[in-house]
């Protein structure tokens, strides 16, 4: 174990078409975790992720159990290759289901299940086009916590993603997202400007994907974790099962708290933060949270060696 190294699991945003395929033609073994996943899925995830349309891998029902096993072959590879174990986990928001998954909470067949059915839910809890989502940089939180709020009416406006310092995502019913974008620009955000997505996440307009959610995680066997993992909804670490099953839940309605997440990671002693999965947008935001970590990916066979070294020093 290092006990100075954070791992981090991205969420939605960071699947690509030919995500990992430079990693899996060194390391073959990638593919047998992707083997795992599709089986579960009753269809090829690695050839979804290789040869399919973006349109594809952005169906969110299918982005959830690819970014998931992404980052947990890339967590086994990581072990396979004598990387040390890290002392804390973190993951922002779909990517806190591979947390769990790495810190043995829950097993991977379950997560990828229990993903499906998180994407499915969220996606048919808001028809299309009644929500929507929107980024807004250069202001300060609490400025937008009240345009938000002056904004929302008899409708639904909120922050959903704190996601660095000066840049937070907002999300809600879409008549009041744009009249946040208006009060946030008014109030002078730098920029404020609706996101491709197709539903409100992590607002309370998820309630009814929560609730049907709630019932599958009941049934899946979780486990004290074998690594603290930091929560989105509150920024703390939650050692028993039963109450890491209801942050689940209560995570796709609340806030993705993920600068206090970073904090909480640099107040638990880590200096290394790498991201495990697709892409490297984590890097960014810790960077921008905490400007004294070093941030790694994991991403490509340069990244990943480098992340090694870094691990090991």
């Amino acid at each position: 174990m290092n006990d100075k190294l954070a791992f981090v699991f991205p969420g939605q945003g960071s699947q690509k078409i030919g995500m990992l395929a430079d990693l899996a033609a060194s390391h073959p073994q990638l593919l047998e975790t992707f083997a795992e996943a599709s089986e579960q899925l009753g269809y090829d995830l690695w050839r979804l992720c290789q040869q399919g349309t973006a349109e594809e891998l952005a169906m969110t029902e299918r982005t959830q159990p690819l970014l998931l096993t992404a980052s947990v072959a890339l967590w086994r590879l990581w072990q396979a290759l004598g990387g040390p174990r890290p002392v804390l986990l973190a993951g922002h928001s779909l990517g806190e289901w591979s947390a769990l998954v790495c810190a043995e909470v829950v097993g991977f067949a379950d997560a990828v299940a229990l993903v499906r059915k998180r994407g499915a839910y969220m996606q048919e809890a808001v028809p299309a086009g009644v929500g929507a989502m929107a980024a807004v940089m250069g202001l300060d939180d609490a400025e937008i916590e009240r345009c938000c709020a002056e904004s929302a009416g008899d409708e639904v406006v909120v922050p959903v993603n704190y996601n660095a310092p000066g840049q937070v995502v907002i999300a809600g019913h879409a008549p009041a997202v744009d009249r946040a974008i208006a009060a946030c620009k008014a109030a002078g955000a730098k920029r404020a400007l609706p996101l491709p997505v197709s539903a409100p996440f992590h607002t309370p307009l998820m309630r009814p994907a929560a609730e049907r959610l709630a019932a599958d995680i009941a049934a899946t066997r979780f486990s004290a974790p074998a690594i603290p993992v930091i929560h989105n909804v509150h920024a703390r670490v939650e050692p028993d099962p039963a109450a890491i099953q209801r942050l689940m839940v209560e995570q796709i309605c609340s806030p993705v708290r993920w600068v206090d997440c970073v904090a909480a990671l640099v107040a638990g002693g880590a200096t290394t933060a790498v991201e495990c999965g697709a892409g490297k947008v984590l890097c960014g935001l810790n960077k921008r949270i905490a400007a004294m970590l070093t941030v790694c990916a994991t991403e490509d066979g340069d990244s990943l060696a480098a992340a090694l070294a870094a691990a090991n020093a």
